[in-house]
């Protein structure tokens, strides 16, 4: 893993972040789509999307003026086999 798993487990620890990465599950979304669906003013949904980006849970593209997120669904997979592999051992 690239980045930290606690920095990753950090950036899931807010609701907002969870529900960018359930919206990006769908398919990539620009940031003027996704503020869409918040009720939060544009620079903290921004502060949202760093720490996203910071924990690589999100690959971001810029076309033209916007810029497109990408869910990082393999960072979360890595995330959770790390911490399941904390259960193995206990054993």
């Amino acid at each position: 893993m690239t980045v930290g798993i606690n920095t990753v487990f950090e950036a899931l620890s807010h609701p907002a972040r969870r529900k960018v990465l359930a919206l990006l599950k769908a398919g990539p979304l620009s940031a003027g789509d996704l503020a869409q669906h918040f009720d939060i003013s544009r620079p903290t949904l921004s502060v949202h999307f760093a720490k996203l980006k910071e924990a690589e849970l999100v690959v971001v593209e810029r076309q033209g003026t916007s810029l497109i997120y990408h869910l990082n669904a393999s960072i979360l997979e890595e995330a959770l086999a790390g911490l399941l592999s904390l259960k193995d051992d206990d054993k």
